[in-house]
């Protein structure tokens, strides 16, 4: 085991994931761990957490494994080592253009509702504050 592979607890220490969360991820397929020690263990390298960062942030944008699994194949073709034809790289592209649209769109969506949150917050901090007697 070279040092560029890590096992699942620092991956989950780094990933902010629990075991549990990246373990369901190898079973859905969005992450399989590069290698596996002698003793059984998952090993993990720098492109396996970078997927992992993918799927945690996508996560909270409310995107479900099929759309996690849809970019990933994706960003894979483009970062593969394989010659894209002009086409085949504007093929690979179009779901991440449509993903990056859709982020934004429920960024905005979350944006609005923490406004709403913190207006929320401030109405009860006014009924929190002491009234002043004349």
């Amino acid at each position: 085991m070279g040092s560029e592979h890590m096992q699942i607890g620092e991956v989950a220490a780094r990933t902010e994931l629990s075991l549990r969360t990246i373990r369901h991820y190898e079973e859905t397929g969005l992450v399989i761990p590069s290698a596996r020690s002698q003793g059984g263990f998952r090993l993990y390298a720098e492109t396996d957490v970078a997927r992992l960062m993918v799927i945690r942030r996508m996560k909270p944008l409310g995107f479900t494994l099929e759309q996690m699994r849809d970019l990933l194949a994706a960003t894979d073709r483009l970062d593969s080592r394989e010659e894209l034809s002009v086409e085949e790289r504007e093929e690979a592209l179009k779901p991440v253009r449509d993903f990056e649209q859709l982020a934004a769109e429920r960024v905005a969506d979350l944006r609005t509702q923490l406004a709403r949150a913190e207006e929320f917050a401030a109405t009860l901090r006014e009924h929190l504050a002491p009234v002043p007697h004349s």
